[in-house]
């Protein structure tokens, strides 16, 4: 009886051993060309330099130039130059940046209110980093008024918009069985376009961001791996939870949730508008994100409507899908980061991925139920509608 424990044991070590061999094996590897080389002898070309110049603050005195080393070396910023003249310029903490460190750049100079600016960073190999100002505008102090008047913009975009679509509940609510199943393909048109527009919206910031975070990787890395969480999560609770009433809002809250991420993107978007100075597009931008959210409202409640919910769930619902617009608006103003937001909206997106998935497999489920088509004219016309719906009222923020 000793001898089989002994032997489990050692044959415990030895699966740990041949687990660990390999990597052994490879650290040996990789000391060895890192001492010795790869015995390729070639002249060094200069070193590849990648700056990124993550954000421009205009102060009173000039110029506060937030940069990121994102190359794979060492650099310095030799020299400045703005609106094609040299500048003098006083670094923090050093003109030479270590990789994935930051510095802030300060450079004293006399901008133009509502004029452009070009800033030009040239490092000692001599490569140029350029980052423009589109009109120039004192950037705004993250102060206690401007914190509240950023919560108003995000409480107007999210909140009341998604309020007022779930309003619509009670007059839903008097649908037959296949006017529910209607709503329920309108929700899947809306969340369809709001799945797609988040994906290039994630795309487009991830080609901004640094390359060396792959930004659009992220946002599909972020995708892929929120559906399957939230796909293991609801087979996880689906033996759990066989009340109608219990899953409606289950589902209900996956929905708030996943355009609550979307939010976040337009708050994003409005905030750092407002930021650049851009005052114009920011109020345009809440008009239209205003109109356009009202709909969402509508899918939010769609999976309530054979449900018994209460005032608490609803007001829970406007603020899950709603208040996170107050939180991208106060990024988009204060501290807004590329990388960051190419992830959550990737996140985003493939929330609202699997929400559509859930909602299919319910219409499915009600149509086999009631021996109707699962894919009728009148929910491929309801689908139709949602996409357009969507389509129509984009257009008010992207015109």
């Amino acid at each position: 009886m000793q001898t089989d424990s002994v032997n489990k044991k050692l044959n415990r070590t030895v699966v740990w051993l041949l687990g660990i061999l390999p990597l052994l094996l490879l650290a040996v590897m990789i000391a060895f060309i890192g001492t010795w080389g790869t015995g390729v002898k070639e002249q060094q070309a200069a070193p590849i330099e990648v700056l990124n110049i993550e954000r421009i603050i205009l102060t009173d005195d000039g110029f506060e130039v937030r940069i990121l080393n994102s190359g794979p070396a060492e650099l310095t910023v030799a020299q400045v130059v703005v609106d094609g003249s040299f500048w003098n310029a006083s670094y923090s903490p050093s003109s030479t940046i270590e990789r994935f460190e930051s510095s802030t750049v300060s450079i004293p100079y006399p901008w133009v209110e509502g004029d452009p600016h070009e800033i030009k960073l040239i490092t000692t190999n001599g490569l140029i980093f350029i980052g423009d100002v589109p009109a120039a505008m004192k950037t705004p102090a993250a102060d206690t008024n401007r914190f509240l008047q950023y919560s108003l913009i995000g409480f107007y975009v999210g909140v009341v918009p998604v309020g007022l679509g779930l309003l619509w509940f009670p007059f839903m609510r008097r649908f037959s069985s296949k006017g529910i199943q209607a709503v329920m393909a309108f929700t899947v048109g809306l969340l369809f376009f709001l799945a797609v527009d988040t994906i290039q919206e994630g795309l487009e910031l991830g080609a901004e961001a640094p390359g060396v975070f792959q930004g659009t990787g992220l946002v599909w890395f972020g995708a892929v791996l929120s559906f399957l969480f939230l796909l293991a999560l609801d087979q996880t609770n689906s033996k759990k939870t066989v009340n109608t009433d219990d899953n409606g809002k289950r589902v209900s809250f996956k929905i708030a949730g996943g355009i609550g991420l979307h939010n976040l993107g337009e708050g994003l978007a409005i905030g750092a508008a407002f930021a650049s100075g851009e005052a114009a597009l920011g109020t345009f931008l809440i008009i239209g994100f205003t109109l356009h959210n009202i709909t969402e409202g509508i899918g939010i409640a769609a999976p309530l409507l054979k449900a018994k919910p209460t005032l608490k769930t609803f007001l829970a619902l406007a603020v899950l899908g709603g208040a996170p617009a107050i939180i991208g608006t106060w990024i988009g103003g204060f501290v807004f980061n590329q990388t960051l937001a190419a992830l959550f909206f990737g996140i985003g997106a493939g929330a609202i991925v699997q929400v559509i998935y859930v909602i299919f497999k319910m219409i499915l489920r009600d149509a086999n139920a009631d021996g109707t088509p699962s894919v009728s004219w009148l929910n491929f016309g309801s689908l139709t509608l949602g996409v357009l719906l969507m389509y129509m009222t984009a257009l008010l923020v992207n015109f």
